[in-house]
């Protein structure tokens, strides 16, 4: 008869361990590729956060600018406009035509003024409206970021100590930050806590 060779219970074990680790640190490395999307979404949502604010703080300087410019001519149109009425029949007719031209000079300035004080307005809320979706992404890849970082700790932890249960709960930490990251880019729902 021939022999049949038993497996060594303890090298059967070993395999097993070195199976489970392996396969814990392909999804460890796994973790680690959701980790950097996640921090990639993260800087570039605080960039963005930043970049908006900058500029959107530049266009209503330069709407500022448009308001003053915009209020010298029209205190200039109403200036002229009671000069030529006090006065207006006393002056030389070529001085009453000048002041005229200078009131139409100083109407047609102020209006355009007004009118590209709108576009800047316009354009300085949508880079407010970029902000607040960015400063709204944000802590959604800073809480993911977390999760996935304790993940990865978890899951060497538990290849080290070949513990299945610390493994489900790094998956579980996994799956939450996961979850986290997507809606960082796509804001599907909000938390309340998370604004």
């Amino acid at each position: 008869m021939a022999d049949i060779e038993v497996p060594d219970y303890e090298e059967l074990a070993e395999q097993a361990k070195n199976r489970f680790g392996r396969r814990v640190a392909l999804v460890t490395a796994l973790y680690a590729v959701l980790l950097a999307i996640t921090s990639l979404g993260g800087n570039n949502a605080g960039k963005d956060m930043m970049l908006s604010q900058q500029q959107a703080s530049n266009n209503w300087a330069f709407y500022q600018s448009k308001v003053m410019r915009e209020h010298t001519y029209r205190i200039e149109a109403l200036k002229t406009k009671a000069l030529l009425a006090e006065r207006g029949g006393a002056m030389a007719p070529e001085a009453r035509s000048q002041y005229a031209e200078l009131l139409a000079l100083a109407e047609k300035e102020s209006a355009r003024f007004a009118l590209e004080k709108k576009d800047i307005e316009v354009k300085a809320k949508q880079l407010e409206q970029t902000r607040d979706v960015s400063m709204r992404k944000d802590p959604y890849f800073d809480f993911a970021e977390a999760f996935l970082q304790i993940a990865i700790v978890l899951s060497s932890i538990a290849i080290l100590s070949s513990s299945f249960a610390v493994f489900c709960i790094s998956a579980a930490s996994a799956v939450s930050g996961t979850i986290l990251m997507v809606n960082g880019y796509t804001l599907l729902f909000s938390l309340p806590f998370l604004g």
